[in-house]
Order: structure tokens, then sequence, then C-alpha cells
């Protein structure tokens, strides 16, 4: 509704607080410069390289405690 009114897309998105101020400011920048879909290309990059970050992290974390996991099973089963 605010939108309809003449109110730009980067004010309700900071107003919710949902999301960080570099993506409503570069939003912001966007709308200002007539590059949205430039911009919300690079706020997908940004956030496409977060997830592979995440993903890479606990990937990391999981190999570990699956093979300590493993090895419990085994030594109980040795040890029965």
């Amino acid at each position: 509704q605010n939108i309809r009114e003449g109110e730009t897309i980067a004010d309700p998105l900071k107003r919710s607080g949902e999301f960080p101020a570099l993506v409503t400011h570069m939003i912001a920048v966007g709308e200002k410069s007539g590059e949205m879909e430039e911009m919300l290309r690079r706020v997908s990059h940004i956030y496409d390289g977060e997830v592979e970050r995440v993903i890479t992290r606990l990937t990391s974390l999981m190999e570990p405690i699956m093979i300590l996991v493993m090895g419990v099973i085994v030594f109980f089963i040795v040890v029965a």
C-alpha cells in the first residue's frame, strides 16, 4: 500500500527489520539510479556466496562428528 502511495521499496524493508542494512541500502541505491535489476542481482550473489560458506562450514563440522559416531558404534560392537 505504501509503495502505491509513492514510497520507495527500500523504506518498508528498512522498517520491517527483517533485512540487513546492506540489502536495504543496495535496493535504495538501485531505485535511485534506475539499476534495480542489477542491485537485486548483486544482493543475490552476496547471499549465494553466504549460503555456500555456511554449507561448507557445516560439512566440515559434520565429517569429524560422523567419524566419531561410527567409531563409537564400532567400539560397542567389538566390546559386545
